[in-house]
């Protein structure tokens, strides 16, 4: 698979799910201003993800929010286990510790496999973070910050996420043209 081919289905699950579904009421506008950066990872070792990952806090705290607001570092190769993926999580926690990005970055996380505990694997809930690849989401704390302001029932994003992949349901994902 080609990284074009990476970024057009990553960019048809934002269109279609993130947005389209509205899973993230913040994520259309830094999207059509191209503000997201989207960085296909052709890490074959988690250490070599752990350099990319590096490359691309420093850049994104080096760089003006209106030229990249958050970044996507996808990862079609590595991590076919979610279990794996998730474990890899709390390093990359750490690498954020490092850069001494507490409260400056913030780390979210997608994977194609993606279930929360005490669910069921097809449970719909967990298709709130399932994207057709693992990925690490960069987000900037003050632009959480600005959107909490202007949607400040933002705890309740989660809630509506579920009643809407319940209304939804599988059949409408894959209507989508997303897969389970």
């Amino acid at each position: 698979m080609t990284d074009e081919d990476v970024l057009k289905q990553t960019r048809h699950w934002l269109e279609k799910a993130v947005i389209g579904l509205n899973l993230c009421p913040f994520a259309k506008a830094v999207y059509v201003k191209n503000q997201v950066r989207l960085v296909v990872s052709q890490a074959r070792h988690a250490d070599d993800l752990l350099e990319e990952l590096d490359r691309e806090l420093d850049l994104l705290v080096a760089t003006p929010a209106e030229e990249i607001d958050t970044t996507l570092l996808i990862h079609p190769t590595l991590f076919d286990d979610f279990l794996d993926f998730n474990d890899f999580l709390e390093i990359a926690e750490g690498v954020l510790d490092e850069h001494a990005l507490e409260g400056v970055v913030q780390l979210a996380s997608f994977h194609p496999k993606f279930q929360f505990d005490g669910t069921e694997p097809d449970d719909i809930s967990n298709y709130t973070n399932r994207a057709p690849f693992a990925m690490l989401h960069l987000l900037r704390e003050e632009s959480i910050d600005r959107a909490v302001q202007a949607f400040p029932e933002a705890e309740a994003i989660f809630e509506e996420n579920i009643k809407t992949l319940e209304k939804l349901g599988h059949s409408g994902w894959q209507d989508l043209g997303l897969h389970s």
